[in-house]
């Protein structure tokens, strides 16, 4: 016996209104349509659930003890599929290149189990290409992404500042310095972010510092992992 959901809402209808008439037109299907449904949940039974009158579709014994049990079943899947609905949006999705320092993704677990505690977090890494990490195409709730973000219509917070810092082989000439000015790297080769990423690539190439002479680009990272 396969009897499914719309089975029993349409048999419950006919119940509750009395005819088929009336049912059709709470269900807003067509008379033949409804009238074929209850046959064929009848079949499924093996037994009459309603006795055919001129004026009326009145149950039968089988078919009230089956009425409380099909609306136990009827709101027991609505309750069901709110609480899918509810799980669906209890989730708090966050978006990022790669993870952030400073204890923030510690700080951020703890703050929204006190806040709001039956609501997950599920962390989502993007490339480098995806500026927004995934805010633009509406894949996370909120993110964590390097400014500038021009021309974007996102509320944001300045969370931290980082120093830009330059990674150098161990015989490099200038390994050993503590602090190295941009006009030392302008010739030296340099990884870059893909193109799509827009102003966040012009800023490790130092862009601006330039003064219009080109990068050298020595390799295009794609994604964080391959930053590192």
């Amino acid at each position: 016996m396969d009897v499914h959901v719309r089975d029993l809402r349409y048999f419950v209808a006919v119940a509750t209104e009395g005819s088929i008439t009336g049912a059709a037109q709470v269900l807003f299907i067509s008379q033949p349509a409804l009238s074929k449904q209850i046959r064929s949940l009848e079949r499924q039974v093996r037994t009459p659930l309603f006795e055919r009158l001129p004026r009326e579709m009145r149950l039968t014994p089988a078919g009230q003890a089956l009425l409380p049990h099909a609306r136990g079943l009827i709101a027991g899947w609505e309750e069901a599929e709110r609480d899918l609905v509810r799980k669906a949006t209890s989730t708090l999705v966050v978006g990022m290149h790669t993870s952030p320092g400073r204890g923030l993704l510690p700080l951020i677990r703890e703050s929204l189990l006190e806040l709001c505690p039956d609501v997950g977090l599920e962390l989502r890494q993007s490339p480098w290409s995806d500026r927004t990490a995934g805010l633009a195409d509406g894949l996370v709730d909120v993110a964590f992404a390097w400014s500038p973000q021009q021309g974007r219509p996102y509320r944001s917070i300045l969370l931290a500042r980082e120093p830009r810092l330059v990674a150098l082989p161990r015989g490099h000439r200038l390994a050993r310095r503590r602090r190295v000015r941009m006009a030392d790297l302008l010739d030296e080769p340099f990884l870059a972010l893909p193109e799509s990423a827009g102003p966040l690539r012009d800023f490790w190439l130092a862009v601006e510092q330039r003064g219009g002479r080109p990068a050298r680009v020595a390799g295009v990272i794609n994604d964080p992992e391959s930053t590192y």
